[in-house]
């Protein structure tokens, strides 16, 4: 038996980051970067490391550098906590698990910690390998939960919803967090939009420009507890562009939908520190005429653009930033 199963990067498209405080939002799947994680059967179950993840350095430079770029939670720790929240909700649900055991490996080529998603689609795709290893089916709507309890609450991660959502379903996603649904059934409400409605997207990522997510999204999450107006306010508004944002979508007005990525970023420097790096890509977007707004949490934009020489215009001001541009395939 070989299981290798794959998860996607993803981008916020509405509303983020209101997922993680009972927002809404629209998100796209980047199929152009995976994470992959390949099953197979063992004596004893073995997480294989990466290169990264062996706590070995040559000097204490490069252990800070290490560190900076691949955070401290590396993909076993991911992995882990993945299989231990497998694990508890098997033994919940009244589910039997075969006293088999197994080798694991992951592999990943979404660029780290620049707000794509990469932490949650290891554990994705770890979460699909153990199902198919076990023949137990999590029903779909409950997947995303699963994966965020074990990196919230296995590892202390400040996360929300977002990631995992897109990446279980894929593709162009409407979710909404209403507050008593979620907290009623652990869960909140997700539905496919029609990624063929979607105008023309561009992705541009900037490596070492981004932060640990979790920590980027600390400074939300004090203001947000501590009852802070603004924050709560701003979040309300940020969900309610998501919300807004399905009709315009369906209508395919990409003039008001260009305005609401651009309001989405406005929004979001309320409760957020911008750092200059960031700034700075984001003005060289909307110089080339494009709409531009934070993909996730920093490190990473993305917007909609008009016509092929508009395009060019970012590759070419991006670019000298020291960016990389993409088209991102959603389907």
């Amino acid at each position: 038996m070989h299981i290798e199963k794959r998860a996607y990067a993803r981008a916020g498209l509405l509303g983020n980051p209101s997922d993680g405080y009972f927002g809404k939002i629209i998100a796209v799947s980047v199929k152009n970067f995976w994470a992959a994680v390949t099953l197979e059967p063992a004596e004893h179950i073995r997480i294989e490391p990466l290169p990264q993840d062996v706590p070995a350095y040559g000097n204490l430079r490069e252990l800070a550098e290490t560190i900076k770029l691949y955070g401290y939670y590396g993909g076993v720790r991911l992995i882990q906590a993945l299989m231990k929240r497998f694990y508890d909700y098997a033994q919940e649900a009244g589910l039997r698990l075969r006293d088999e055991n197994f080798s694991i490996r992951y592999a990943s080529n979404i660029p780290r910690q620049i707000g794509l998603g990469g932490s949650s689609a290891i554990v994705t795709a770890t979460l699909r390998a153990l199902m198919e290893f076990y023949e137990v089916e999590v029903p779909k709507e409950m997947q995303p939960t699963l994966i965020l309890e074990a990196e919230r609450n296995e590892l202390g991660i400040n996360a929300g919803f977002m990631d995992r959502v897109t990446q279980v379903y894929e593709g162009c996603v409407y979710m909404d967090l209403n507050k008593e649904f979620v907290q009623a059934r652990g869960r909140g409400i997700y539905e496919k939009l029609d990624a063929s409605l979607l105008p023309p997207l561009y992705l541009a990522y900037k490596r070492g420009l981004g932060k640990v997510s979790g920590s980027v999204l600390n400074e939300i999450r004090v203001a947000y507890d501590r009852g802070d107006k603004t924050a709560r306010e701003t979040l309300n508004a940020l969900a309610a562009l998501a919300e807004r944002g399905k009709r315009v979508l369906t209508e395919r007005n990409y003039a008001e939908l260009h305005r609401m990525m651009d309001e989405n970023f406005e929004l979001r420097s309320r409760i957020q520190t911008i750092s200059t790096g960031n700034a700075e890509l984001i003005r060289a977007a909307r110089k080339a005429g494009a709409a531009a707004k934070f993909a996730g949490s920093g490190g990473s934009i993305i917007g909609m653009y008009a016509d092929d020489a508009m395009y060019e215009e970012l590759e070419r001001r991006l670019k000298e930033l020291g960016a990389e541009v993409i088209r991102p395939v959603v389907e």
